[in-house]
């Protein structure tokens, strides 16, 4: 890792910014201890940066200071993904009619390259491939349509939105095989400079993932409401395993 404290920018912005990537990135995924001796040393610098960068992230939400225990990145509530996803599909909408409407050949060539290769099959490393280039996707989306405000906003949402079912689904909602037709119809749309279409599709986009989490939450509640008091014997079978989506 790059020393930071060598470079002129101002200190506390620079670990703020490279340690905020670590967490897009997800090489700090959501319940991890933010080790703060270890990154100080990657990163060249002293204890005082690393502290605020570590304040500023917790004004943002995004590590959550535990007493005695230290910083961690924070996880997030089904009910606040559900948000950051209601906020992403207005936002990430505008950014992709933006896209549309300055997109250069050279970006074109680069967003047709996205998914190019897709595996939509069931394994865990497919799986992984496809949520790194589906993050890598949306970043470079925002990148194009965004300015830096919107940049900043969808950053963090992006960041609360790849953290549900982390360990399950790599952070994806929906399964590849239902995902890969919509990004390749956005990406087209985008490419061919549509805005009109370009922000309607990003929008369905999100709003499919919103229903499918709307859903999953009220199955859970409906399970919960029909579980026994604790101590009763159960008189139903217990519920399946929830499967991947």
């Amino acid at each position: 890792m790059r020393k930071l404290g060598t470079r002129h920018e101002n200190l506390d912005r620079k670990v703020y910014r490279e340690l905020k990537s670590m967490i897009v990135d997800r090489k700090l995924k959501p319940g991890d201890k933010i080790l703060q001796e270890k990154i100080s040393q990657e990163f060249g610098v002293s204890r005082t940066p690393l502290m605020c960068a570590l304040k500023k992230l917790e004004q943002e939400k995004l590590v959550q200071a535990i007493p005695r225990r230290g910083f961690y990145v924070r996880r997030f509530t089904k009910e606040e993904v559900l948000e950051a996803f209601e906020l992403r599909e207005i936002l990430e909408g505008l950014a992709a009619r933006r896209a549309a409407m300055i997109v250069t050949a050279v970006q074109a060539d680069r967003l047709r390259a996205f998914f190019r290769d897709a595996d939509v099959s069931d394994n865990g490393q497919s799986i992984k491939r496809y949520s790194d280039e589906d993050r890598r996707f949306h970043n470079f989306l925002i990148e194009l349509g965004g300015f830096d405000l919107l940049n900043d906003i969808l950053e963090n949402y992006n960041i609360i939105a790849v953290s549900y079912r982390i360990d399950v689904m790599e952070g994806l909602v929906r399964h590849p095989r239902e995902t890969l037709p919509e990004h390749r119809l956005l990406i087209e749309a985008i490419a061919s400079g549509k805005p009109d279409l370009a922000e309607k599709l990003a929008r369905q986009h999100f709003a499919r993932s919103r229903q499918q989490l709307l859903q999953e939450m009220e199955q859970e509640k409906a399970r919960q409401i029909g579980r026994p008091a604790a101590g009763k014997p159960r008189t139903f079978k217990a519920p399946q395993q929830e499967q991947g989506q």
